[in-house]
């Protein structure tokens, strides 16, 4: 495995995760001064052009903190790292898992942003800027029917769900993508959407 690496930055996370479990790693450094993170290499790996991104030994590209540490307790169990799964501490564990970048870091963005009355640079933000948001999620939904695979799974639930809303409310960009409206057609189509929207 490879780590895509700058210690100011998320990347200590997943650094320490791969420590805590004994993976076998090598490191690769992002020197953000000399624009590293936005080389058409490392965009190609994670067009976000941020860290950490964990590339496993088929070449697959891991990137966003939460999914990273989640990957490597479920791929090193004897750590000890994650409640089993189907026990209630792993609703427990999830919750905190993902409560970081849902919570904690949007939370901290906007009071640090009301103490300097200034944005906060986007290369300081876990979720980067709404359209390299997009443009992600434009670029994989064109190349395949759904985020992972060929089957629909929680994460198509989930992200669908926010476009959906998203779309409802007219957000700029989601509304008039066509790459996202055929992939919300094919999800809202779905016998569970329709029941679950059914009242």
């Amino acid at each position: 495995m490879k780590l895509y690496h700058n210690p100011r930055s998320r990347a200590a996370i997943a650094r320490w995760m791969l420590e805590e479990v004994g993976a076998e790693y090598d490191l690769v450094q992002v020197d953000f001064e000399a624009g590293d993170s936005a080389k058409p290499e490392f965009l190609a790996l994670n067009p976000l052009g941020k860290i950490p991104v964990l590339v496993l030994a088929d070449g697959t590209a891991v990137s966003e903190t939460p999914a990273i540490l989640a990957y490597l307790a479920d791929l090193y169990p004897d750590a000890g790292l994650a409640p089993a799964i189907g026990s209630s501490e792993r609703g427990s564990y999830y919750r905190w898992l993902f409560f970081g970048g849902s919570c904690f870091e949007p939370a901290l963005a906007m009071e640090l942003m009301i103490k300097t009355s200034e944005p906060l640079p986007v290369r300081s933000l876990g979720w980067s800027s709404f359209d390299r948001v997009i443009d992600t999620l434009e670029t994989t939904l064109s190349q395949r029917d759904v985020l992972v695979g060929s089957h629909v799974t929680a994460a198509d639930v989930y992200i669908g769900a926010q476009l959906n809303w998203a779309r409802m409310f007219g957000a700029p960009r989601i509304a008039d993508s066509a790459v996202i409206s055929a992939y919300l057609e094919r999800l809202t189509a779905r016998p569970a959407y329709q029941r679950a929207m059914s009242g």
